[in-house]
């Protein structure tokens, strides 16, 4: 599994030109990515059919396989799979990923993102649909929002250009959805299970609807995220064990 660090850098590259502040029209990109509440306008004539940001690629066909342990040492198995679907979303085809979740082979969470790239090259994060899952029964579709209902406005998941200190807003949605993240480093390495990374990015993540909860990701160049940790209000582990690639 390891080789494929070496090759999988493939062309793909869904997108939308996004314009901060809310005004509309073309933008340079370097303009400033949004923060906070912060309205912005993505302006569907500047998106691509594919998502090809090199921390971030996403082809369809794609699985991630990642393992995730409490502190307790449980374990559920995360499942992250690019679908050949689109979902439209402000004019947008957004690329819809399935993330799904199990411990013991029980379904504990089923999620359905969606993602698009902006011609600069940033991914945006355009919304998701999460249920919760206990005994096979839904008990939570907390954290579900699209970007242009109800005040839910879209965020960075993975911008064109990491550099060490740039923040920006992961989603927003009042009360129910404020991620927000950090780059705190560039050269960064881990093993997981899948193999041995090097210069990866190190991206901090939190919440101010929960101040305590940190979490630390990396993500290597042509893969993806390989490591998510609970740095606080957690410690928490998920690590990538597998990665499928679609036929080239």
């Amino acid at each position: 599994m390891f080789r494929r660090l070496a090759t999988l850098i493939v062309g793909i590259g869904l997108a939308t030109v996004a314009v901060p502040s809310g005004i509309a029209g073309a933008v340079s990109c370097a303009a400033p990515l949004p923060q906070g509440s912060d309205r912005v306008a993505l302006d569907p004539a500047d998106s691509v059919d594919r998502i090809d940001n090199p921390f971030l690629p996403m082809p369809p066909g794609a699985a991630w396989t990642y393992r995730e342990t409490d502190p307790e040492g449980s374990r559920q198995r995360v499942r992250v799979s690019v679908t050949s679907r689109t979902r439209s979303i402000l004019g947008i085809d957004a690329v819809v990923v399935h993330d799904k979740v199990t411990a013991r082979g029980e379904l504990v969470e089923n999620t359905f993102d969606w993602y698009a790239q902006d011609a600069c090259g940033n991914v945006w994060y355009m919304g998701e649909n999460t249920k919760e899952y206990e005994h096979g029964v839904v008990v939570s579709t907390t954290g579900s929002w699209e970007a242009g209902v109800e005040g839910a406005q879209a965020g960075v998941i993975m911008p064109a250009d990491p550099e060490v200190g740039l923040a920006y807003r992961q989603e927003y949605l009042a009360g129910e959805a404020e991620d927000a993240a950090e780059i705190l480093s560039l050269d960064e390495q881990a093993q997981v299970p899948f193999g041995h990374v090097r210069d990866a990015v190190l991206v901090k993540e939190f919440t101010p609807l929960h101040p305590r909860l940190v979490e630390y990701k990396l993500y290597a160049k042509g893969v993806g995220m390989v490591l998510a940790i609970a740095v606080s209000g957690g410690s928490d582990r998920e690590e990538l064990v597998d990665l499928d690639l679609p036929a080239a």
